[in-house]
């Protein structure tokens, strides 16, 4: 097969609530997941060995590599592709550490590629499972668009995609510990019925296309270490944003907004007011990792 090329959305979380510690150690989580048109690439052709080459000198190219890491688990899944090479080429436009899921994203594009690249065909329960043991946002990927997410993140409940939404993003020069902020919440173990009710606010929140109410967990942890977060997010609150939340663990914080144009005066204000961020804006998209043929 000729060269592939996927195109790999980020995400935010339209709300995210931690119900407690497990006794694996994981947290058990209710989160809304949106994608949003932020996008690496991921190019494949096939190739005598497995490499990984990325525009961002600071990312690793070995097996640290949630890419790498994705090929070696299909592979060890199908050993008639343990022989098999692929020549890999990542452009990252998702700012690492930011919580918006660049790194999952980039496993799950990985996964559809190298399983179309190598002629090899996984059922759907199969795939998601080689995702979720790869990390807890990377199964939300092969589906994108909004989804409820439960468990670690990792069960994944497509829901009906919402109405277009602007969106500013703000990515600050420092980043969060994501072990530390889940940590300092100190939650005991989960009750399991607290995942229903949650799942079904989520799910009534996204039916109405009512974003106002919507939290995270982990901005209280979040803020008292960095309270900068926190002047952001209500910066954009007071530029007219529906709701602003710190995205995942962070360090990213977003807006969104009804429209573009407001989305743009947004961006511009907020780029004036917090000079040393990085600040854009994009809009929800319905899709997930999308996969052609490479130019």
């Amino acid at each position: 097969m000729s060269a592939l090329s996927a195109t790999c959305p980020a995400k935010i979380n339209l709300g995210l609530s931690v119900l407690g510690r497990r006794a694996d150690g994981y947290h058990e989580i209710v989160t809304l997941f949106q994608a949003i048109a932020l996008f690496d690439t991921l190019r494949a052709e096939n190739a005598p060995s497995l490499s990984l080459t990325c525009d961002d000198p600071a990312l690793p190219v070995d097996e640290r590599n949630l890419v790498i890491r994705a090929a070696r688990a299909l592979q060890e899944e199908r050993p008639e592709t343990r022989t098999r090479g692929a020549r890999l080429r990542l452009t990252k436009r998702i700012p690492a550490g930011g919580g918006l899921g660049g790194g999952s994203s980039d496993a799950a594009a990985a996964l559809v590629l190298l399983e179309r690249l190598w002629e090899v065909s996984l059922a759907p329960a199969e795939r998601q499972r080689i995702a979720g043991a790869l990390g807890s946002d990377v199964p939300f990927f092969l589906h994108g668009g909004t989804a409820l997410g439960t468990g670690r993140g990792e069960i994944v409940h497509p829901q009906p995609p919402i109405p277009e939404r602007a969106l500013v993003l703000g990515f600050p020069a420092f980043g969060l510990n994501t072990p530390e902020i889940y940590a300092a919440l100190d939650a005991p173990l989960t009750l399991q019925d607290g995942a229903v009710t949650l799942s079904r606010f989520y799910g009534k929140l996204a039916e109405g296309n009512d974003f106002s109410r919507i939290t995270n967990d982990l901005e209280t942890p979040a803020f008292a270490r960095r309270p900068k977060l926190a002047f952001f997010r209500d910066a954009l609150l007071r530029a007219g944003a529906e709701a602003a939340l710190l995205c995942g663990s962070g360090s990213s914080v977003f807006g969104l907004f009804s429209g573009r144009d407001e989305a743009e005066q947004a961006a511009a204000g907020a780029a004036g007011w917090f000079g040393d961020w990085t600040v854009v804006t994009a809009v929800t998209v319905a899709r997930g990792v999308r996969v052609e043929a490479a130019g």
